[in-house]
This record gives C-alpha cells, sequence and structure tokens, in this order.
C-alpha cells in the first residue's frame, strides 16, 4: 500500500489542484531499510541507552538462564552460527519482553590443537625451534583472543544482545580454576583413573581423541585380508573328535595342515596379535578345504570358520569348504596357532558377543593394544598390552621385520605382501565401512594403547541416565539419542598430549611412577590457577607447584604433562560460568546443534551428574545443520557457501551481493524448522527479503496514516474512538490482531518460530493489506481529516502498529525499533523491548465476528475474480468503475445472515458492502444491470458485473451521477465538495 495508490488529485477540466486536499502518507520511516546504515545506528541507540542491560537487571519477572555453549575461538563466523547464536537471541529477546530477568553471558572454546597448530602454521621453522611451553601458549592466548574479537564484532552485528563485555572464555583464570574444581571432585569421588588402554589416537594430531572429536566421512575404504593362521597344538577334547573324524592331531599340526581362517581391515595391526578370539555361542565348521577349478594349494589342508558363513566364503574365497566336524566356539578354547609373520605362538580364546556373522569369518584376531573389545577380551585371558606404534604412527621395534613402516601409509602393503609369501594370505579386497577420522585434521586414525587419564563413565553411568530422564528434550527424539550413546559409552578419555590447554595437575614419582594426587594438591593447584592462570603449570617447577607440605620432597616428584580434552574444559562450563556468575544452575535451556548429544551436551551431563548428580539443564533444544537449496552441504568447493558478512554488509560488487541487513539473515532463522536441517541459498535470501519488504511497507503504511493522529482518547482531547463505538470492520481488525498475538504468544513459547513467519506475512499480506487496508485507504486519503470514518481507521492502525512492532521485535529487532523510533505521537518508552510483550484487551476479542465476515470476504473474492475478468478483458479499468448486482438464491444461507449482520451497522460509512467491495455501485436483487459485462454464480450467489453509472469523481475516482452539479467544483462528487467545504 502506497500513496500511489490514492486518487488522483489534479483536475483536467482546470487549473484546481486536489492534491493537497488528500490526507496523503507522511512519514519519515523510508521504503527501502538501508540496513547496513540504519542498523548500526539503532545498535547504538541500544547501546546508548543500555537497553539490554537494564532490561535484564530492572524487570520484575523471574531470572531466565539460556546457557551459551562456546563457539571455538577459530575463523570466521558462518551460517551455522548465525542460525545457532539468533535462535538464542529470539528467545532471550522474547523473554526481556515478557518481563523477566534474562542474563545472557557468552562464550568461546579457546584451547585446543586447532589453535596450537595455527600457531605453529605461522612460525618459520627457527622460530619453532626456539619454542617453549609457555611462548607457545602465549602466542596462543593471544590467537584466541584476537578470534574471539573478530567473532564478537559479527554477533554484534547481528542484533545479538549479551554480556559482550563480560564473555566467558575458558582460558580465564576462574573459569580454568572451576574447571580443576570439577576435575577435583571427581578425582576425590574416585570417577578419574590412569590407565593403559587403547583409546582413539590420532597420528596426524599426535594424540588422544575422544568420541566428540572424530568424524566419519563417507567414501572409506581399507584393505582388509582373509588369512590362516596355522594350529601348532589341540585341546584334548578337540583333538580327539578331529581324529574320530579323520583328522588325526598330527596331520591337524602339521605342517600344511589345520589353520585358523581370521580377517582384519587393519593389517597393520597383524604384528600386534596376541589371540584369536570365538564366539563360545555359535557353531563353526572345521572344514577340508579344496581349490575350485584350477587354482593355487591352499594354505591349509583345512580351516575352521563359523558354521553360517561357510557357503558365503567358499564363494568369495574361491575354495571348496567341506565340513568335517561342527562344533560350539567354546570346544575352540585352548587351540594354539602359530603367528603367521613373527616367531610366536599364541592361544584361541572365547570373546564377547561383539563376534557376530554379520561379515569375516567369525574368528576375530585379536590385538589388545589396538581395540576396546580386544583389550577386555586380553585382559580377561591375562594377556599383555602389545602396542609397537609410536605417537606418529610408526611401527616400533617390537614389530620385528616391518618396524620404521607407517601404519597410515607403507605397513599394510608391506604386511600384506609378507603375508602372502608365506602362502597364508587366503583373499585380499577393498573394504568400505565407516572409519574414524581426526575432525581437525581431516585424517583417518587409530586405536593405540596409551597410558592416559579417563573417567569411569560406569561409575555414575546410571546416575547419568536418571538425569537424562529428567530433562526436556526438544525435540523428544534427542533423549533417545543421548540415553544410547550414555547407555553404549566406554570410559572418557579425559587427556591430551597437548601443550594449549589446561593441565591435569599430578605429579609422578621420579623413581616408582607413583601418582601423587590428592585433596591438598588439588586444593594447592586450583588456587595458584585462580591467582596466576594455567601458565603458572608451566612457568613453575615443581618446587613452585607443590603444597607446603610436600615441599621438602619436591626433587622427587615430576609433574605430568598432558592437557585436559576440551570437552572436559566446556563441559565444565556450568561450574565455570553458572555457578560462578550466580546465574541458573540448572540452567533453564541449553541449545545448540543435534551433534552436540555426543558433545558438549554429553559432557555437560556427565560432570555435572558425577560432580553433583544432575543435570546442568532443564531443557535441552537442539537445531539440524545448514544445507544448500538443493540439500548439499556447504563447501567452498562447491561454491554453495553463503557467508552472512556478505548477506548483512553486502560484497564487493553490491549489484550482485546487495547488503540485506541482519533482520533478513535473522527472517531467515525465523522461517525454518529447525529441527531438521535446514536450506539457505541466493534463490531463498531473495525470497526472504521480498517478505521483508512486505512487512516493513505494511508498516510504513500504518505509519504514514497517523501523522495526525493523537491516540489520546477524544474525552482527554486525543482522537481514539472508544473500541465500543467502532465499526465491524474495525473490530474485526482488532479481532484479528488478538488471535495474531495468542498464536504468536504460542509460537515462542514452544520455539515454533517458522509458525510465528506464517503468521506474519499471513497478518501482512492478507488481513491487514488485502483486505482491511485495502478497504481503509478510502476512509484515509479522501475523508474530512477529522471525520469519525478516518479517525476510527487511525484508532486501529496506531493499535494495531504498535503491537506489530512488538510481536516481531524478538526476530525483525531493528525494523521493531525503527518503527518505535517513527510512531508520530510521543509513547512513555524510549523502546519497544521497554513497552514488554503484546497483549490483546479483552474487548478485542470477539470470535463471533469471524464466520460473517469470512462469508464476506469469501464474496469479496468470487467478485475480484469476475473484475479481474473484466480487466484482463479490456472491458473495465480499476475496480471503483464496475457496479455489482447480487442475487441470492437457495444455499446463500451464511451470506444473507452476513450481510444481515453488516446491515444492522450503526456506522454505514465504513460497513457497507459497496465500500468493501471497492466498487462504485451495489444493488442485491431486483432487475439485472443493462450490458452486463460478467456474470458468475458460486454457492447460491449470482455475481453481475456492469459498468457504473455516471462520472468518475476527480478526487476519490469513485462513479459518481452528481459529478457538475457544484460549480465550485464541477469534477468532483458531492461527497468529496463537503469534505472540502468543512
Amino acid at each position: 500500500m502506497t500513496a500511489s495508490s490514492a486518487p488522483d488529485s489534479t483536475a483536467a477540466a482546470g487549473q484546481i489542484s486536489y492534491k493537497d486536499t488528500l490526507n496523503l502518507l507522511q512519514t519519515p520511516f523510508a521504503m527501502r531499510a538501508n540496513a547496513k546504515v540504519r542498523e548500526p545506528e539503532i545498535q547504538a541507540f541500544w547501546a546508548e541507552r543500555q537497553i539490554y542491560a537494564r532490561l535484564s537487571q530492572e524487570n520484575a519477572g523471574e531470572a531466565f538462564t539460556l546457557h551459551d555453549g562456546p563457539p571455538y575461538a577459530n575463523g570466521a563466523l558462518h551460517v551455522g552460527h548465525a542460525l545457532n547464536k539468533i535462535l538464542k537471541d529470539i528467545i532471550n529477546k522474547t523473554a526481556l519482553l515478557q518481563g523477566k530477568k534474562v542474563r545472557f553471558v557468552p562464550g568461546w572454546d579457546c584451547h585446543g590443537l586447532p589453535i596450537e597448530l595455527k600457531v605453529l602454521q605461522g612460525l618459520s621453522s627457527s622460530e619453532r625451534a626456539e619454542l617453549t611451553p609457555v611462548s607457545l601458549r602465549q602466542k596462543a592466548h593471544a590467537y584466541a583472543l584476537e578470534q574471539v574479537e573478530g567473532q564478537k564484532a559479527g554477533f554484534r552485528r547481528w542484533g545479538i544482545w549479551a554480556d559482550w563485555d563480560q564473555p566467558y572464555l575458558t582460558l580465564q583464570k576462574n573459569y580454568e580454576a572451576a574447571q580443576i574444581g570439577v576435575f577435583g571432585a571427581m578425582v576425590l569421588a574416585g570417577h578419574i583413573y590412569r590407565g593403559l588402554k587403547p583409546v582413539h589416537w590420532s597420528p596426524s594430531s599426535r594424540t588422544a581423541l575422544a568420541e566428540a572429536e572424530l568424524e566419519y566421512p563417507d567414501g572409506h575404504t581399507s584393505p582388509s585380508v582373509y588369512a590362516a593362521f596355522p594350529v601348532v597344538e589341540l585341546p584334548e577334547g578337540l583333538a580327539a573328535q578331529l581324529s574320530a573324524s579323520g583328522l588325526p592331531a598330527e596331520a591337524a599340526t602339521g605342517a600344511g595342515g589345520l589353520a585358523v581362517a581370521i580377517w582384519t581391515t587393519t593389517p597393520w595391526t597383524l604384528p600386534a596379535n596376541l589371540a584369536v578370539s570365538v564366539n563360545g555361542r555359535l557353531d563353526y565348521a572345521i572344514c577340508a578345504v579344496a581349490p575350485r577349478g584350477e587354482g593355487a594349494a591352499p594354505a591349509a589342508s583345512h580351516l575352521v570358520v563359523a558354521a553360517e558363513l561357510r557357503e558365503g566364503l567358499e564363494t568369495s574365497l574361491g575354495l571348496t569348504l567341506t565340513p568335517l566336524l561342527t562344533v560350539k566356539g567354546a570346544a575352540l578354547e585352548g587351540i594354539v596357532y602359530r603367528h603367521p609373520l613373527l616367531e610366536r605362538s599364541s592361544p584361541v580364546l572365547i570373546g564377547g558377543d561383539y563376534i557376530t556373522t554379520e561379515a569375516g569369518t567369525g574368528l576375530v584376531h585379536t590385538a589388545p593394544g589396538h581395540g576396546v573389545d580386544d583389550f577386555n577380551t586380553g585382559k580377561k585371558a591375562g594377556l599383555p598390552v602389545l602396542c609397537p606404534v609410536d605417537e606418529a604412527g610408526t611401527l616400533t621395534a617390537e614389530a620385528g621385520p616391518f618396524a620404521g613402516t607407517n601404519v597410515l601409509k607403507d605397513a599394510n602393503p608391506t604386511i600384506i605382501a609378507a603375508l602372502e609369501a608365506t602362502g597364508l594370505l587366503l583373499k585380499q579386497e577393498r573394504y568400505a565401512h565407516r572409519y574414524p577420522y581426526d575432525w581437525r585434521t581431516k585424517k583417518p586414525t587409530i586405536f593405540r594403547a596409551t597410558e592416559q587419564w579417563f573417567a569411569s563413565v560406569e561409575g555414575f553411568r546410571a546416575a547419568a541416565l536418571e538425569a537424562i530422564a529428567a530433562v526436556e528434550w526438544l525435540p523428544a527424539s534427542g533423549r533417545n539419542r543421548i540415553e544410547a550413546m550414555v547407555s553404549e559409552r566406554g570410559d572418557w578419555c579425559i587427556s591430551r598430549q597437548r601443550t594449549w590447554g589446561v593441565p591435569i595437575p599430578v605429579f609422578y614419582h621420579r623413581d616408582s611412577g607413583e601418582v601423587l594426587l590428592n585433596e591438598a594438591t588439588l586444593r594447592h593447584i586450583q588456587g595458584l590457577i585462580a591467582e596466576h592462570g594455567a601458565d603458572v603449570w608451566w612457568q613453575r617447577d615443581e618446587s613452585g607447584l607443590l603444597p607446603g607440605a610436600y615441599a621438602a620432597e619436591a626433587g622427587q616428584w615430576r609433574k605430568g604433562t598432558d592437557t585436559m580434552d576440551v570437552w572436559f574444559d566446556s563441559g565444565s562450563s556450568w561450574a565455570g560460568v553458572l555457578q560462578e556468575r550466580g546465574l541458573h544452575y540448572p540452567a533453564d535451556l541449553y541449545l545448540e546443534g543435534s551433534d552436540q548429544h555426543r558433545g558438549w551436551f554429553q559432557s555437560s551431563l556427565l560432570t555435572s551428574v558425577a560432580v553433583n548428580g544432575h543435570a546442568p539443564y532443564k531443557r535441552v533444544l537442539t537445531h539440524g545443520f545448514t544445507l544448500d537449496e538443493k540439500g548439499r552441504k556447504m563447501s567452498k568447493s562447491l561454491g554453495n557457501v553463503v557467508d552472512p558478512a556478505v548477506l548483512v554488509e553486502g560484497g564487493k560488487n553490491e549489484k550482485q551481493d546487495p547488503a540485506y541487513g541482519a533482520d533478513v539473515l535473522r527472517l531467515w532463522v525465523s522461517s525454518v524448522d529447525y529441527s531438521a536441517d535446514v536450506p539457505l541459498g541466493p534463490g531463498i535470501v531473495k525470497q526472504l527479503a521480498d517478505v521483508y519488504r512486505k512487512v516493513r511497507n505494511t508498516a510504513r503504511y500504518l505509519l504514514g496514516n497517523l501523522h495526525d493522529f493523537d491516540p489520546r482518547p477524544q474525552a482527554e482531547g486525543g482522537d481514539a474512538v472508544p473500541l465500543a463505538e467502532l465499526p465491524l470492520l474495525d473490530q474485526w481488525m482488532l479481532q484479528r490482531t488478538a488471535a495474531l498475538i495468542d498464536s504468536v504468544t504460542g509460537d515462542f513459547e514452544r520455539y515454533e518460530f517458522y509458525r510465528f513467519f506464517q503468521a506474519l506475512q499471513n497478518f501482512c499480506v492478507v488481513d491487514l493489506s488485502n483486505v482491511y487496508l485495502d478497504i481503509a485507504k478510502d476512509r484515509l486519503y479522501v475523508s474530512g481529516a477529522a471525520e469519525f470514518r478516518r479517525r476510527s481507521c487511525q484508532t486501529v492502525l496506531s493499535l494495531v502498529v504498535e503491537r506489530l512492532a512488538g510481536l516481531i521485535a524478538p526476530v525483525l529487532c531493528h525494523m521493531a525499533e525503527d518503527i518505535w523510533q517513527n510512531l508520530p505521537y510521543p509513547v512513555a518508552e524510549a523502546s519497544v523491548f521497554e513497552r514488554g510483550w503484546p497483549t490483546a484487551p479483552a474487548e478485542w476479542r470477539q470470535p463471533e465476528l469471524e464466520a460473517p465476515m469470512a462469508a464476506i470476504l469469501e464474496l469479496r473474492a468470487l467478485v475480484n475474480r469476475q473484475l479481474e475478468s473484466c480487466r484482463a478483458g479490456g472491458q473495465l479499468g480499476a475496480s471503483l468503475e464496475a457496479q455489482v448486482q447480487l442475487d441470492l438464491t437457495a444455499g446463500s444461507e451464511v451470506l444473507v445472515e452476513a450481510l444481515g449482520w453488516l446491515e444492522h451497522s450503526p456506522h454505514h460509512a465504513v460497513d457497507n458492502l459497496a465500500d468493501w467491495l471497492l466498487v462504485s455501485g451495489l444493488r442485491i436483487g431486483g432487475a439485472a444491470p443493462e450490458a452486463v459485462l460478467q456474470e458468475a454464480e458460486d454457492a447460491g450467489v449470482r455475481v453481475r458485473i456492469a459498468k457504473a453509472a455516471g462520472q468518475k469523481c476527480e478526487r476519490c475516482w469513485h462513479y459518481e451521477t452528481d459529478i457538475g452539479s457544484h460549480s465550485a467544483h464541477p469534477t468532483l462528487c458531492g461527497r468529496c465538495v463537503t469534505v472540502l467545504a468543512g
């Protein structure tokens, strides 16, 4: 709706101009947002008046804490950041408007390998050689702070409200001290231990990794091999059974006799083989082996394989496997086989239910140093933990002839070639499967047994599952996801072999290796870190770190060099932020991406439960990931990345990449069902910009028509018409506004922002622009400035625009404030956010108006279709050139009742069907007009369209029969003449 919709104002006959007699739009609220300039001005206004700070402290309602999961302090912000932080801001701004005390403390995760690597990459080789742990940490600290400032500026530009001057950083002294406190509490509760266990190890990062630091890219293949391990000794019972079946023990254990068949996708672990494991409950077949066709002689005369897999193995191995004897796996225990590549023999053991017949041979090559199941099986059997692989992934001297090869490079082909040379290789092939990669370096990991520090999840797993059940998960599937992860996870490896992090505050006896870690040492180190920061661990020697009671023996102790897993860092934020800063603990809400069920949600849960017995949150809301418009992951190689900075500020070529502003980015966040993955691309941005413009132009039309309106009641000298005296159309508009407020309030309370987006569009485009304002433009432009029909409309516009500003404020915060600053009359509140959440008085709520209005709007749509047909045929131009005649027949009872409702209105100057249909003449019943242009019937209503009688009024564009009756204004109708006279 624009001023161009107003009637033309210049009389053709003479020089009289009626332009100044119309009530045209007047407002400084521009049609174009100019967001690049205007949004920062609005943000400066908020900052100057301390809107967020004052509301967060002075609101009268309860406190509300949405705890910020810390993004990593590295790299430019992307649309995933935008989705996350804007969702949080929408929720916080809604809570502030609802009168709650909201303190949002933004955070950053500042330790860890990526920052350490960034620092190292920026140094020359000579500079690296001169690095000390302290100097490396200082450089990493400075780099992290620089990254924080860059990201902070981006978040603020998006209109995010937070304690920006007091964020939490995991490198802050008080935070690190609180983290040591969490670690210490878990130590004293018996949940922390040191042990030699296989862990996910990243040769590319040279450190242990947690589950949350792994990713599983598509397309990974491994070199899998089937191999025969020759049997050299049989248990008595099995030997007797085999002998009775025609295979004497001497033949079975002799050269080329019986072998156990294994399958592995990690040939590099074969030098670490110390056993073969079977499932005691499965059936195993001892088969005579013959080549198929003219194949080579088999590696063994007989093979042991799972009975269920025998037929498939015949095909895949190209062998004929004739069952000689079938036994349970338990009967195989006690077999001793010779290692196929090294001079040692090892036993067949009973493993667990992890041994299945889904793939392989049903017999599992077991290397206790390179797999969790292998480790557990070996531990039960008393096997040593052999791990002949160093931190770089290179096989050591314990791997015999394979020492010096790298497990991710040349070890596999070298070992496979050696296996082939022995004649014990049954088959090799590539095998596609899920395989863990280091999420930072994007390179494969391995399982490697090392001495690490662990949190024993077993010690509090049951309590963690109970805590999960007490939390509200949105969507509800989140509970199932995290329950499954916590139920199945092994102990949490919390130590890392890096420098940039919080130290594990432990001392080792230089001779015995005994660990010194107790309440006194923990409390002392926590105090030192609270005062000096974690650097103190590297700056001081043992005498400067140990408490006084150990000062005399400081020379006997060596401080540890491991740092804590960064997930322990961020997972301690409930202590370092919620408790430290006096916020709600448990927090009212955690909100992050769905990947955090294995990350921050889980690490926070485990530490909180281990220390305090309950979850750190009452409610957890998750969102999906951002994709392009085709549903693909965004990547630079595909050229489908949407840079939020370019979307907001524009690109180098602003014609190609215009500056849409932060509100369009925020509108996108509100428009998507974020519970699933969400798309964004140029086409979507343009659609959003169009919706944004429609809302803005609607607001501009409302403001522009209020330039001479005083919202005080008429009884107090203002212009506002009492609600009870409003025409039906105005009462219906307030009912629609009340319904919008009710639905949007529910949408925000349920965090279903996409429903708000849909309701906002429908309200602005349909209820306001297409219906109410379309009908009202004659009242607003043509009426006398102070006429009832105009003032009653202005009364509604002022009530609607103020509430519209409040409803959009959590999402379109800049536009909402811009509307508020451009209200053409004084209000008590300087900011829209000081008004509070919009409400509708009880007298607005008249749902009984909906049915008759719906019937009339259906008629209006029918008439509009016929008018459009006339326009398309060139028979009519504007709808005011037409007159309409209606015949109501059987089946139109609902409409008849609605027309009766309209007829009984005391305000016919507003509530009349001709004005609502935007035509110059209307007749119900009677004879058909002459020269009918268009005719249609629907639901008992016959509509006829004809040209209106009379001539066009030069001022209001209505066709009237009294044009020329007034000598002073020969081109005007009587109504317009009266307005000018008065």
